[in-house]
């Protein structure tokens, strides 16, 4: 007897055995569903923020008066100055913590010179508004911003209509907006072209639209899309906008964002007149720090995953090995049969193993399929590709042909000690 024979023999007991292998293969499948299924979900989501927090691009960075502070549950802010800042070292000047002055970022923007890169100065203004348009008006959820005629571009923004703000509109600070996306569909319906030059209210206050954006798209974290862009000096008229300036820079190579980020210290402190012996009383942020914060908090459901999985996979285990038991009772008859027709103990130890292998391997193959569907769903609901774990597929095949292995060899090993005189006689 070949260990081929051995294999076919526990494949036709295994198909001929529907009901109990289906109870089996369903109870090993919804443990690597569950496993799969969220590190699936968790890598929609981690693509998800990867896209949505790169919006400065790789190569620029961003210049706060304190670290941003990103709660959970819809406390942050996006990209504007949010939360308390983390105070790590003693305050040695009473200007240290201040919030950043137009005049300090005005300042900046004229003094560095690193080459090739961009500077632009910006201000978070009032979220949750409602603009209207004669009678149609958006939700109270856009976002007003204020920067110049550089913001766009550091921040990744590109104009589908009309153009960009002017050194007059930054001047003059007058009345003219470039509106996001989702804020044109909503007022324009789907001729959002027609919002240009049209005359919109930010409140009660009128403004003529100069621009439309393109779209960047939205997560669960952001809505870039739900936005107006204004002049910074505009902004001032808002009571409720942050209290601090911001400054961006971007540089022509990732390669150059340290050196630049150094020098852009070095000069920030001239601005804000620190002295060689005082602390930065301000911060540099690349722009996926936000990305990696928000990955770091999803890292650790990875371990809750595993635990789920593991728990039902320790939960099939004993119910396989269970199933397995009976098998042999059922079928000692037939143990006696194989080994009086020159089968071998090590014979009939395949074949149990076999069988255990194939239920848990089957079940494997059905909770990956399963899984991954269902963590796609995620992907479907935040619009990013359809994602495959793979090194979490290999490791749930792993951790069910082990699964198999541990819940055969203990009824295949009962079966092979069978005397065959003793189980032909066996009722």
């Amino acid at each position: 007897m070949t260990t081929l024979d051995s294999f076919s023999l526990a494949w036709r007991t295994v198909k001929s055995n529907k009901l109990r292998t289906s109870i089996t293969v369903a109870i090993i499948a919804f443990g690597i569903m569950a496993l799969i299924g969220i590190i699936t979900a968790i890598e929609a989501m981690n693509q998800s923020l990867k896209e949505s927090f790169s919006s400065m691009g790789a190569n620029a960075f961003s210049i706060r008066y304190k670290e941003s502070n990103v709660r959970m549950g819809g406390g942050g802010r996006g990209n504007g100055d949010f939360g308390k800042s983390k105070r790590g070292k003693k305050e040695k000047k009473s200007n240290l913590g201040k919030p950043i002055r137009k005049e300090d970022a005005e300042y900046f923007k004229a003094g560095f010179a690193y080459p090739g890169s961009i500077t632009t100065i910006y201000r978070r203004g009032p979220g949750a508004q409602e603009i209207h348009y004669q009678e149609k008006k958006t939700n109270p959820q856009i976002v007003l911003w204020g920067g110049d005629e550089n913001y766009l571009q550091v921040n990744g923004y590109s104009i589908a209509q009309g153009r960009n703000l002017n050194g007059l509109d930054i001047q003059s600070g007058r009345n003219v907006c470039l509106i996001g996306a989702n804020v044109a569909t909503k007022l324009f319906g789907d001729k959002p072209e027609k919002s240009i030059e049209k005359i919109i209210r930010i409140g009660s206050v009128p403004y003529r639209v100069i621009g439309l954006l393109k779209t960047k798209g939205s997560s669960a974290m952001l809505r870039q899309d739900d936005m107006i862009f204004t002049s910074y000096t505009n902004l001032r008229r808002f009571a409720n906008s942050s209290p601090s300036y911001l400054v961006g820079v971007m540089v022509g190579n990732v390669k150059e964002l340290d050196v630049a980020s150094g020098e852009a210290t070095s000069v920030f402190r001239a601005v804000r007149k620190l002295h060689p012996v005082d602390d930065d009383n301000f911060v540099i942020e690349k722009s996926d720090k936000f990305a990696e914060l928000f990955i770091g908090f999803l890292s650790s459901i990875t371990g809750s995953a595993g635990a789920i999985g593991l728990i039902t996979l320790i939960g099939a285990a004993i119910g396989l090995m269970n199933i397995m038991l009976v098998a042999v009772n059922e079928r000692t008859k037939e143990v006696g049969l194989i080994k009086a027709i020159g089968g071998k103990s090590k014979n009939v130890r395949q074949q149990f193993l076999f069988e255990s292998m194939i239920i848990s391997l089957l079940g494997a193959l059905f909770g990956i399929i399963l899984g991954v569907l269902v963590g796609n769903l995620f992907s479907i609901i935040l619009k990013t590709g359809f994602v495959v774990p793979w090194a979490w597929v290999i490791i749930g095949i792993v951790i069910c042909s082990l699964v198999g292995l541990a819940a055969g060899i203990y009824p295949a090993m009962k079966a092979a000690k069978l005397n065959p005189i003793v189980a032909l006689r066996y009722e």
